[in-house]
């Protein structure tokens, strides 16, 4: 009989270790997930400000692209951020080649590559994180309409 309820003892410490171990991990899970919800609220928020015919991959005027420059700084800081959570293992691969695919599609349009080029041009070596996974297009960016 004391055998039986010593084995019946174990068994329950058994499965409420594995039933903690469940429970922490789906913590950690909605950890990273709420974390990941919130950058993607502070994109949406600065994609809020870019003006659409640069989403879209249109050419800005001069006043456009200055009055949005700003904008286009905040952005790649996000970026900047998002490249660094990723290599410190803060993010899930799967949201990472959500974001890496966005960036790189980004910076294919016309505006976003020149404001790349140009906050990378004049930033003194910051942007690291960024840099390393999606250089700037070398050249002459600041031309009057070559946004």
């Amino acid at each position: 009989m004391l055998d039986t309820l010593s084995a019946l003892a174990s068994i329950a410490t058994a499965a409420a270790v594995i039933v903690a171990a469940w429970q922490l991990a789906l913590s950690k899970r909605q950890a990273v997930t709420t974390f990941e919800d919130s950058l993607a609220k502070e994109y949406r928020d600065i994609a809020a400000t870019l003006p659409v015919k640069a989403l879209l991959g249109e050419t800005l005027s001069e006043p456009e692209y200055s009055d949005k420059f700003d904008e286009f700084y905040r952005y790649f800081d996000l970026c900047n951020q998002q490249v660094f959570l990723r290599q410190t293992g803060r993010v899930s691969d799967r949201t990472w080649q959500f974001w890496q695919e966005g960036i790189a599609s980004n910076l294919k349009r016309p505006a976003f590559e020149r404001a790349w080029a140009e906050v990378a041009r004049r930033s003194n070596g910051d942007f690291s994180e960024l840099r390393s996974l999606f250089p700037p297009k070398p050249g002459d960016h600041s031309s009057s309409g070559g946004a």
